[in-house]
């Protein structure tokens, strides 16, 4: 079956929200087990079962927009939806990192 551009571009947008759904869920499971101390079992356990959840949820949104069939643009589209989080993490951490020393500065000042 050809898929049209548009089609195609689509595909590629709602893979991009699973990719970054994927990935704020994790980044709050890594924060529950921050702010909760676990052992290495529950972890590992809570792992597991993350990535089976991952695994159904993204053949589910596969089979729902590709009807089933791996196509090169969802692939990416998750790819590039998982890294935007981490870079998003990472603009709001040099931010903060920036913000906190003014502060600090304006402290030492008063």
């Amino acid at each position: 079956m050809m898929l049209g551009i548009g089609t195609e571009a689509l595909i590629f947008l709602y893979a991009g929200l699973s990719g970054i759904t994927v990935m704020a869920v994790y980044y709050a499971l890594v924060l529950f087990r921050k702010l909760i101390r676990h052992k290495n079992w529950a972890v590992s356990l809570e792992d597991f079962f993350f990535w089976l959840l991952v695994s159904i949820y993204l053949f589910h949104q596969m089979y729902r927009t590709t009807y089933g069939s791996i196509r090169w643009f969802f692939i990416l589209g998750v790819v590039c939806g998982s890294i935007l989080p981490y870079l998003f993490r990472i603009l709001l951490k040099k931010i903060w990192t920036k913000h906190k020393k003014n502060l600090e500065k304006y402290k030492k000042n008063r």
